[in-house]
């Protein structure tokens, strides 16, 4: 599917996100529409059929999550990707939208050039016969199949789990995930892990990446941050 062909939904009740988003997204030749709460967004959905509905979960009428899940029963929309696009960044928040039926998340506020970039990765999974080899992230390339990445064409290897951490945290750029979710996802409940198993992980990625990509939030956890991203 060419990118002219691609529709987007965007639901949100604050109109700068609607106006701002939706020019990023229409000027990489993407259709748009918009909706400004989960009821019109059903009304939308149904109308335009879109391949990716980008979905806030605060709003009036109906919510996010209630939206997702009606959205999901709706016929012919199956297996449209559904991402929360939110500023709640609560672990609750991500694992009830996963629970509705989301495909993904994506915590605003959000650089541009970061939510394209997110959005074409996502657009990827349309077609899963022409899945891409790596993943692109600012200056960096993500190949997941053979566990290694390219940072300005320069192959830097990683140990598994240092990669699955550096994946989850590229995952969603700019997002602070907490201690107890990386564990979880990276070791998972059945490993028993030492309180400095992230801590040094992080210290070795640093080293191998470069230092100002991971941001520390004492007390919580850790985000990847891009460049132009830097506090």
């Amino acid at each position: 599917m060419k990118k002219g062909e691609i529709k987007i939904l965007l639901v949100d009740d604050e109109p700068d996100v609607l106006e701002i988003v939706g020019y990023n997204l229409k000027n990489e030749g993407y259709q748009v529409k918009t909706a400004k709460n989960g009821l019109d967004a059903l009304k939308s959905a149904k109308k335009h059929l879109p391949q990716l509905i980008l979905l806030d979960v605060m709003m009036p009428e109906m919510d996010g999550i209630e939206a997702c899940e009606k959205l999901r029963a709706i016929k012919g929309l199956e297996d449209v990707l559904i991402v929360f696009f939110t500023a709640r960044g609560e672990d609750y928040s991500q694992m009830a939208g996963f629970e509705a039926g989301a495909d993904d998340y994506i915590t605003k506020p959000v650089k541009p050039k970061v939510l394209v970039s997110k959005v074409k990765a996502l657009l990827r999974r349309l077609n899963k016969n022409e899945a891409p080899r790596f993943i692109q992230i600012g200056n960096i390339q993500i190949f997941k199949d053979d566990y290694y990445i390219l940072k300005n064409n320069i192959q830097i290897s990683l140990p598994k789990k240092e990669f699955e951490l550096f994946v989850l945290l590229t995952s969603n750029p700019g997002t602070v995930f907490k201690r107890e979710f990386i564990l979880e996802r990276v070791w998972g409940n059945d490993v028993v892990v030492g309180d400095r198993t992230i801590d040094v992980h992080i210290r070795k990625l640093r080293e191998k990446i470069g230092d100002h990509y991971f941001k520390t939030i004492k007390g919580v956890g850790y985000k990847f941050v891009l460049s132009d991203e830097r506090d």
